[in-house]
This record gives C-alpha cells, structure tokens and sequence, in this order.
C-alpha cells in the first residue's frame, strides 16, 4: 500500500495542486476579462474606432489562465506524469501542491483585479484615444505580481522535483 497523507498519494497531491493552479488562473482571468469587456463593449458601442485599442486592455487579464495551465503542465512535466513515470512519495506530492499554490491564489485574485484596472484604463481610452499606450502601463503593473506567482511556482517545483 502507497504511503498517504490524509488518505492521498503523492500523485494524488500533484494532481490536486495542477487542477487547482489551472482552476485559480482561469476563474481570475474569467472574471477579469468579463469585467473589462463589459466596459470595452459599451465604449465601442459608443465608437467602433475604439475597439482595437481596447482589445489589449480586454486580453490582458487572460494570462493569469494562461499561468495556471503553464503550471499545470510543468507539473506534468517535472514529475513525470505526462511520461507515465510519476512516483512521488505523499511528502513529495505535498511539495508540488504547496509550490502551487502561489499562482493559484495570485492568479485569481490578480486576474480579478487586472481586469478591474483594465476597466479603469479603458475610461481613459474613451475620453482620449491618444493615451491608450498609457492606459496600458496600469493593468500591466498588476500583471507583474501574476509573472512573480509564476516564477515562485516554477522555483519551487525546480526545488521539489530535484
């Protein structure tokens, strides 16, 4: 019988931590790209001109699901899953779901919180076209914290899978 913690193998673990990675990016760029083509669309509504300088604004909250699959899938990778060869003690599997947990609980809320700014910036598309290359610059300061999740993902699961 495999070794376990709270019933579940290692494999169990690192199965949890990608699905919730790939879970927790997608829900907050879910919410955050609603947010802001919500308002996008009503902008263009308005003036059809706007929409492809609004439409960097409605996909930049995107990337947060795009975190969690990449973690997801370097789970699949750096532990074997995706060759058939995984064999994770239950305190290994642990590891991979603890080295999870930065994007998935960054990207959700950041992804959230993206396209919340993203909203705020494509007001300042609306009233003056000209400043959508500075509109820019404020969503993708949230973003920085989603890539700095991903990168303590990506060093964590260096460290665990060895």
């Amino acid at each position: 019988m495999k070794e376990t913690i709270l019933g579940m193998t290692g494999l169990d673990w690192a199965y949890l931590g990608a699905a919730f990675a790939a879970i927790g990016g997608g829900i907050g760029s879910s919410i955050g790209i609603t947010s802001i083509a919500n308002t996008a669309a009503g902008i263009v509504s308005e003036d059809s001109e706007k929409f492809g300088k609004l439409l960097p604004l409605a996909a930049m909250p995107g990337t947060q699901g795009i975190y969690g699959l990449v973690t997801m899938i370097l789970v699949f990778v750096f532990t074997g899953i995706f060759a058939g060869t995984a064999d994770l003690t239950a305190a290994e599997g642990l590891r991979v779901f603890y080295a999870c947990l930065p994007v998935t609980f960054l990207c959700l809320v950041s992804g959230i919180y993206q396209g919340l700014t993203a909203v705020g910036a494509a007001g300042m598309v609306a009233r003056r076209d000209e400043d959508a290359g500075k509109a820019l610059i404020f969503p993708a300061l949230v973003e920085t914290y989603a890539v700095f999740s991903l990168v303590v993902t990506i060093l964590m699961l260096l460290y665990v899978t060895g």
